[in-house]
């Protein structure tokens, strides 16, 4: 009898296990767009550092990153157990964020002028290049913009996770959250830390003295990683953007009914099945760039009054 307790214990364990493994993979699905853009902005914030300080800097960000989810997952997991209507409206308020810091980044591109840029990037250039700039300093700026920018988007990755298990037990909701909590901050920052020394081991590879036909080998794969970095920062950057309005504006479409029952109702109109598949992203991304785009001229209005009234 106690054997067959034990067995049928085990059984409900590996069934939860299994569970929780099917809500995590789902989860991890919903929250891959964010994950993109939480990707490129890490990789972006650690640049214009020495190159034997960015792996140092990486990791201070992701300890930063681990507190900010040791703080997020607790209150996240206490909103789902005592107020559980307000999953939804944070859903909405930061699938807005998204939208916004989306169409904010377009405009950034789109309207800062080249001269403006490269201001910029002189200013870095001659930070690291300056010996009397405190580098120390330097770098705690740019660890704390990091961590900033770490929390808003963790915040974003934790609340989509947990829409996901939002009628299951506090068990699995604790579980799954964890989890993606772990999975995404281990993935950003290990990946964040393989890119920003991609062109130092280009470099290194090129640098190699030509003894033999493996050592012209090595040259070229340095030179094509060379070459492939910047390009990967900026693909890196455009998928994340692209992401920001599916995720957001998908999240903004299943928050309002009227824009789901439009979506299904268009897809119904459809025979193609590609047609159909094509639709939701397509519709999600629409809604997406105009929420942002709305989201954002509210925002300059409200700012310019205020600075106006503050001067």
């Amino acid at each position: 009898m106690a054997g067959t307790s034990l067995l049928t214990l085990i059984d409900k364990i590996a069934v939860a296990l299994d569970d929780v493994a099917l809500m995590t993979k789902v989860a991890a699905k919903k929250t891959a767009g964010v994950l993109g853009d939480d990707l490129a902005l890490n990789a972006q914030q650690v640049q214009g550092v020495k190159a034997d300080r960015e792996l140092p800097v990486v990791w201070a960000v992701a300890k930063g990153s681990f507190i900010n989810k040791l703080i997020l997952v607790p209150s996240a997991l206490l909103i789902s157990a005592f107020i559980p209507w307000l999953i939804t409206p944070l859903l909405m308020i930061g699938g807005l964020y998204l939208c916004f810091e989306g169409v904010e980044k377009i405009a950034h591109s789109l309207f800062t002028s080249k001269d403006d840029k490269e201001v910029e990037h002189q200013r870095d250039l001659q930070a690291l290049s300056d010996p009397e700039v405190n580098m120390l300093e330097f770098e705690k700026e740019k660890i704390k913009g990091a961590i900033k920018t770490d929390f808003i988007l963790s915040a974003e990755i934790i609340v989509i996770a947990l829409g996901t298990v939002q009628n299951k037990s506090i068990l699995e909701q604790t579980s799954v959250v964890t989890i993606i909590a772990l999975i995404m901050t281990i993935g950003v920052y290990g990946l964040v830390a393989g890119i920003v020394k991609l062109d130092d081991l280009g470099l290194h590879l090129l640098t190699q003295p030509v003894e033999n036909m493996w050592s012209k080998v090595k040259q070229f794969i340095g030179k094509c990683l060379l070459s492939f970095a910047p390009k990967l920062m900026k693909t890196l950057a455009i998928v994340g953007t692209a992401a920001m309005f599916l995720v957001g504006g998908g999240i903004i479409v299943h928050g309002l009914p009227y824009l789901h029952h439009a979506l299904e109702s268009i897809e119904h109109s459809f025979t193609s099945e590609v047609l159909v598949w094509f639709t939701g992203p397509v519709f999600n991304g629409v809604v997406g760039i105009v929420a942002g785009a709305v989201s954002l001229m509210i925002f300059n209005v409200i700012y310019s009054a205020y600075q106006k009234l503050k001067s």
